[in-house]
This record gives C-alpha cells, structure tokens and sequence, in this order.
C-alpha cells in the first residue's frame, strides 16, 4: 500500500513521512533481519504486521518466524527469540516479547506515536493519499432509487456505505466515478405521473376524494400538483409533461435528501435515454449476433405458486453460459423490454465510458441479482472488467429499545428528512459504519444521541 521508505540504522529512530507508516517501516526492517541471519527474504504478501487482538501483547506482532520455520527447517519459537535479540538494538523499541507457537510482538517508544500524529496534523485531508488504484477507472453506483417519492431511509445505509467507499477508494489512487441511476422509465413512472395529475386536479379545485388503490398517496406529491396548476393552469392533458415535470421534482427531493446526508454524485443517468437512444435494441441485436439471443420457453419459477403459471416463448438471452442459473427474458410479452435488458445495455454503457472496474451497492434483498449481473458483465467484457456487488443488510430504528414509527409526509416510511432532524447527520453516518455493511444494525435514536458508553461515537 506504501512505496516510500525511510532509510534508517539500528541506532536511529526513523523519521515518519508522507505516505509511510511504522506499519510498512517494520515489515521491510524484519525482512533485512531476515536476509541477515538466516540469508533469505520473507513472502511480503504472507508476512503479517498488525496490531495484536490483545492490546497488553504490544503495538505490532508479526507471524515472521512462523514463515521461516518450514525453509529453516527449525522450531518458529528459537528463530523468534534470535529476531527479539535483533530487534531489541534498535533504538525505537521499547519491548519485544516471545509467544507461542512464535509470534513476535513489540511495544514502541512513545515518540514513535507523537512523530506519527504531528504528521497525520501536518498533512491533514492528505494524509493516507496512496497510489494502490494507479489510476484505473472506477464506477461505483448506489443508492438509485425509484424517483417515485423522498429517499426512504431503508437506503440511508447505502448511501452512506456507497459514497464512503467511493471516497476511499479515491483516497486509494482510483479515478472515481460516484454514479445515481434515475429509474425513469417503466409502469413505476407511469404510476407516479398518474398519482401527480390527481394532485393537479385537487389544486384546480376538483374534489379527488380518496386516492385510488395503487397510486402515490404521499402529501409529498400536493406540492407537486401546485406546482403544476401554477405553470400551466387549468386545463393540461398532456401525460407527457406531467411526467417530466413530476420526475424533475421527485429528483429535485431525492438530492436534496442525498445532501442532507453529504452524499453528492458526479454522474445522475438516465434510463429513459437508454430507451430513447435506442441502446438497448442495439446491445441485443449485437447479442444476437453473437447467438446468445434466441426465443424459448422459461420454466415455472422456483418456489413460488405455478397456479397463474403459463409457459409462454419470450426472447431471452443465454445468461446460463455465464454462470447464470436461468437464462433472462428480454422481452415482455407486450414488446416492452424487460428490466434486464436495460441492465444490460447501462453496463454496456458503463464499459464504453472506459471504466474497468465497476462496483454495485444493493440492498440485501436484491441479492438475487449477483449472478445475473456477474453474467452480464462477462457476456459483455470477459474479465476485462472487474466487477463487484456489495450488498448491506437493514437498519431497525428504536427509541429506547422500541421499534420507531415516524413520517412527517404522510407516508407509511421513514424519510432521511426525519431522521436529520433528529440527529446530525455526521453522527448517523460515523453509527451507520460502526457494523460491517452485510450486519443488520440497531440504530436507537435516543443512545445515538447520548455521551455515554452506549453510543458508539463516544
């Protein structure tokens, strides 16, 4: 992870720079002890130097001799002791100490610390900066909510996961890119614009009454409906408008939630343009081409009623010979295309804009689409792309233990809008990361809130 190294001697303690680590100084340090005594090198990517599970066994403990017994041929514990005596001369050691079967682990003097942090103050957002990613193009896209509605915070996680990775990796030497994809097309929209128009007839002044079984019932769409009145007054028919201007507001919501949270994109795509640009006919003529494209007959789907099951010839794309568990419909049944098939032709996208590695953030239950995805990508790059999901697991909101339910909007979920106004945004991202990403999390609005031993920020 560092290609800098101090040069330094066993009576001179070495000096901290940028992207060095004591980490990194020792490993190379152990690895000359090595060639020394025993005239052989250590597999650096076997070599472990790290901090202890047990913090009374020191700052670092290293498995070194444990590597060398096998080409020693010799007990790891007396190649231990002969490194301890080596490593003992050197003047910014305070401790070594022997444990079984061989570990070696070491306690610093205290000025190695006070050098490091005056560094880590010095460099500031600097520091850590490294050269691992050299460059390579990345795309990670997360959160990529429906714009149906404001950001349930079910996806907080996400977000704050998706765009914490990105900034990593970034700090890792990848050309990053932070990617949202606009879920614009399909009945989901068709719906919204519907659920919009109501709220449009409401502010001419027609009585609506109750919103229909199916539709937006949020108040979060009343504004919408203002608005629409204000700019074309009575009268509008045209669904069309409706819609673009119903998306333009929800997207305006779903950044400004995104915002509230720190979290910023650099690219917002489409899939509408997808649709309009004739993409995806084009990907799926070049993967029939290819023959990977034929028309047959999907079987029932496993574990679910086959009842209303017809079987019925789609155009589906051999997914199988990729590593898929069934091949993927392309088509539906009124000539519309599948979500697939646009998931296809926005990878290929992806892969035009010359990213070669690309990583996904779903929530856990789209685990489903792993497999399919991976199939995608290799049907259309090879392993030329390095592609990646990374999934996280729910959050459960509780005050004092319980169960949470709030909504300022009318809805039957919680907005990140709620959430902030609760509590600072730095603090729900630091929780939201205290638990790996694929762990379900507690997040209890009232111990986030205190000074106390249970909440993870203090």
């Amino acid at each position: 992870m560092y290609n800098k190294f101090t040069q330094f001697t066993a009576n001179k303690t070495p000096k901290i720079k940028q992207n060095m680590n004591i980490f990194e100084i020792l490993k190379q340090q152990l690895n000359d002890i090595a060639e020394k005594l025993y005239e052989t090198s250590v597999n650096q990517k076997q070599l472990s130097v790290e901090l202890p599970k047990n913090s009374d066994h020191g700052d670092i403990s290293t498995n070194i001799a444990m590597l060398l017994a096998k080409p020693l041929k010799q007990a790891p514990i007396k190649i231990a002791e002969s490194i301890k005596a080596k490593l003992e001369k050197l003047d910014y050691i305070a401790k070594v100490s022997v444990a079984a079967p061989g570990f070696i682990n070491i306690v610093f003097k205290s000025n190695i610390w006070y050098q490091s942090l005056a560094e880590i103050i010095k460099l500031g957002p600097l520091f850590g900066n490294n050269n691992l990613g050299k460059g390579i193009k990345l795309n990670i896209e997360f959160v990529s909510v429906n714009p149906t509605g404001p950001m349930h915070i079910g996806h907080c996680r996400g977000g704050i996961y998706g765009d914490s990775l990105a900034n990593l990796m970034s700090k890792c030497g990848y050309d990053v890119c932070k990617e949202f994809y606009i879920n614009d097309a399909g009945a989901q929209i068709d719906t919204l614009a519907k659920s919009a128009y109501l709220r449009y007839l409401e502010a001419s002044g027609e009585e609506i009454g109750a919103i229909p079984e199916g539709l937006y019932p949020g108040d979060y769409l009343i504004p919408v409906g203002k608005a629409l009145f204000k700019k074309y007054g009575p009268g509008l028919k045209d669904m069309e408008i409706v819609k673009e201007f119903t998306i333009s507001a929800m997207m305006e919501m779903i950044k400004s939630d995104l915002n509230l949270l720190s979290v910023n994109y650099a690219v917002f795509f489409s899939e509408k343009t997808l649709h309009k640009q004739n993409k995806i006919s084009e990907i799926v003529s070049e993967l029939e081409t290819r023959g990977l494209v034929y028309r047959g007959i999907l079987p029932p789907p496993k574990g679910k009623s086959t009842d209303d099951w017809e079987p019925r010839e789609q155009l589906l794309f051999k997914t199988t010979a990729f590593g898929d568990d069934v091949d993927r419909a392309l088509q539906k049944s009124n000539g519309n295309w599948t979500y697939a098939a646009a998931d296809i032709a926005y990878l290929k996208n992806k892969i035009d804009r010359g990213f070669k590695k690309i990583t996904m953030v779903l929530g856990t239950d789209h685990a489903g689409y792993k497999k399919r995805m991976q199939a995608f990508v290799h049907a259309l790059a090879g392993k030329e792309i390095d592609f990646e999901i990374k999934f996280y697991q729910i959050v459960n909101f509780l005050k004092n233990g319980q169960p949470y339910k709030m909504s300022k909007r009318k809805g039957t979920f919680i907005t990140v809008d709620d959430v902030v106004s609760e509590v600072d945004k730095d603090l729900i991202r630091f929780v939201m990361l205290t638990r790996r990403n694929d762990q379900i999390l507690d997040f209890d609005f009232e111990k986030v809130k205190e000074q106390s031993k249970d909440n993870p920020a203090f």
